[in-house]
């Protein structure tokens, strides 16, 4: 996928969070900010809304330098900077809050991550973990659509993923020596609805994620069924997203 492609899919993805992410922004007094931190930044979608919510100087950090070259010409103001998670190249306490959305479930270390973005956080501050899934506890309907969230699933595991990492939230911030509050957000679905942007977002990443995992007839077959689910006002897709 291009840069262009996988900016349109992390768009797709902040929008089902926006409103949490938000609250948690408030929770966290990030207007008041004078510096911040998000770790795996990607193309910039959440760098670029931290700059445009706060005045604090806003870094984001990737292990991807192409997505930190489109990062770079969006023109948001915040600074893109390349690093591993695993090893963040900041000193201590460097920022008042950490942000990261999507990003535990890939770190093949996600204790290391956070103890890492506790590290360069001021005491006092706020380490933001704004969306990690449970795929565990993911519901598809109707019923022909399930074996899609159990082949995400596996395509996850094999990407080397952990795709359950959201139940681990509370476990990962206890043994980093953190107080933290974990919660779940809610589902919410328009029915009936029609296919829109999103639906086709959705199946790029999915098409993506399960080539050479599923045959493509199976696929286009899988599709349709989705699509004509939605369109009934019959499909419930539901993966547990814990924020912490």
């Amino acid at each position: 996928m291009t840069p262009e492609e996988w900016h349109a899919w992390f768009t797709v993805q902040a929008g089902w969070t926006r409103q949490t992410r938000l609250w948690l922004y408030r929770q966290a007094g990030l207007g008041h900010a004078r510096t911040i931190l998000e770790v795996g930044c990607g193309t910039g979608v959440i760098t670029a809304e931290l700059s445009r919510l706060s005045p604090a100087r806003v870094v984001g950090l990737d292990c991807d330098p192409t997505m930190l070259a489109f990062a770079r010409r969006q023109g948001d103001g915040a600074a893109y900077v390349l690093g591993d998670a695993h090893i963040l190249p900041f000193s201590d306490e460097s920022f008042d809050s950490t942000v990261c959305h999507y990003l535990l479930l890939w770190l093949a270390d996600p204790l290391r991550g956070v103890q890492e973005m506790a590290r360069v956080t001021c005491p006092g501050g706020w380490l933001l973990a704004c969306a990690e899934p449970d795929y565990g506890g993911r519901i598809d309907h109707p019923p022909e659509l399930a074996v899609l969230g159990r082949l995400q699933a596996e395509s996850l595991r094999r990407q080397g993923a952990d795709p359950e990492i959201g139940r681990r939230l509370g476990e990962l911030f206890t043994a980093a020596g953190l107080q933290a509050t974990v919660g779940t957000m809610a589902g919410q679905w328009r029915l009936p609805d029609v296919p829109d942007a999103g639906f086709e977002a959705e199946w790029r990443m999915r098409e993506h994620d399960l080539a050479g995992l599923v045959a493509a007839d199976e696929l286009r077959r899988l599709r349709a069924l989705d699509r004509q689910a939605l369109t009934e006002g019959r499909r419930i897709l539901y993966v547990p997203t814990l924020y912490a």
